[in-house]
């Protein structure tokens, strides 16, 4: 190919790669960006101030002006956020949320922990996200949410989700913990329903050098209850309105992703131009490329494609020096610490899509070359 110049060179390119793709790269991120990262670092350690100081007050403002919502509250992890999102609506024992069993087990562990029981419906063959078509089918007397996953970076359909829990009285819970940045009909991801669900897992579109995550809404009183929740449930010391968590992001990942958030579009966008990388270069009627919806903004937290032999794949990946990652290899109701509660349950899609996903590597510093590298080694997969 004449961009790597003589046969020489390309040898010695293709050599080089394969001993340097990764899945992900965190270094190349902080190589880029550590100068800043450090000076906001320092300034945290002078200060004396470790929890919830004013680098969490200006992330979680900034956060509510990214994504165009009143209130983001920061709490510990993106698991906190959901569970600390279920409890904020009163929902325990006896209850039942329902959600998608494509996603990983802390959608179904914060359901759990709140005492209510997850609910699974089939996924959609196309986008993996939920399928709202079936919703309606599994709704009882005792359902009192709905618990979403916008997948891999590309939001559910939100029109028809939105019509459903109105009809039916239903709360609405977005987990984004991959959708930081997603949209649907321009709208963000996490300002749909009653509480947006975010991680800022190291990994995600926006993440820290730890454990954070962060809840958005629109209701004040929502708002507050999240704010005591996550500090032993109140708001002042040793004054305790409800029985609540230590769930409170510190100072210092704040300050980490205050100086990651002025790069977010930037992250974001050379995602999406690598994924267009990939689904125009990928030329293999034995592998299916990411679907994306035509009202959708997808972020591509992770490119997810398809395969009937997807061992075979990987092999030949592995062989080219091109790791790969399967999100996830079973539906959740076949995990091992809740399966005896779903033994007659099978979902089709899922189980197929569980079979056949393949991630491939994916963040934003990741070389265009390599995506070709990638693309053609897919492309000759027989």
């Amino acid at each position: 190919d004449s961009r790597y110049g003589s046969l020489k060179t390309c040898c010695r390119y293709i050599k080089k790669i394969m001993k340097s793709i990764k899945i992900f790269d965190l270094q190349k991120q902080y190589n880029e960006i550590s100068k800043d990262i450090k000076k906001n670092i320092d300034k945290v350690l002078e200060s004396g101030q470790y929890i919830l100081g004013k680098n969490v007050e200006s992330l979680e403002n900034k956060i509510a002006k990214f994504l165009n919502i009143k209130y983001a509250i920061s709490c510990n992890s993106g698991t906190d956020a959901l569970i600390l999102s279920l409890k904020a609506q009163g929902i325990n024992e006896g209850d039942e949320v329902i959600t998608t069993p494509f996603t990983y087990f802390a959608t179904i562990e914060a359901i759990i922990h709140v005492g209510a029981k997850p609910i699974f419906i089939d996924i959609n063959p196309h986008t993996y996200n939920i399928n709202h078509k079936k919703i309606e089918n599994v709704i009882t007397r005792k359902t009192r949410a709905l618990l979403i996953v916008h997948l891999f970076g590309q939001a559910c359909n939100m029109t028809e989700i939105k019509k459903i829990c109105k009809k039916n009285k239903l709360k609405l819970i977005e987990d984004c913990a991959q959708s930081f940045g997603a949209k649907f009909n321009n709208k963000q991801t996490g300002t749909f329903g009653d509480f947006g669900c975010f991680s800022f897992f190291p990994t995600k579109n926006l993440g820290c050098y730890g454990d954070g995550g962060i809840i958005t809404t629109n209701s004040s009183q929502y708002a507050k209850k999240i704010q005591m929740l996550r500090n032993h449930g109140g708001l002042e010391r040793n004054k305790h309105m409800y029985v609540g968590y230590n769930s409170r992001l510190d100072e210092m990942q704040a300050a980490i992703l205050l100086v990651k958030l002025k790069y977010i579009k930037k992250y974001i966008n050379r995602r999406r131009t690598l994924a267009k990388v990939y689904s125009d270069n990928i030329d293999n009627n034995k592998i299916m490329i990411p679907f994306q919806q035509k009202k959708a903004f997808h972020t591509y937290n992770q490119y997810t494609i398809r395969t009937k032999n997807r061992n075979r794949l990987i092999k030949h990946l592995n062989n080219h020096g091109i790791p790969c990652s399967i999100y996830y290899p079973q539906p959740m109701y076949k995990i091992s610490a809740i399966k005896n509660n779903y033994k007659k349950l099978n979902l089709k899609c899922s189980e197929i899509v569980s079979n056949e996903c393949l991630s491939l590597p994916m963040y934003p510093e990741m070389d265009i070359r390599d995506a070709e590298y990638i693309s053609n080694i897919l492309s000759s997969f027989k």
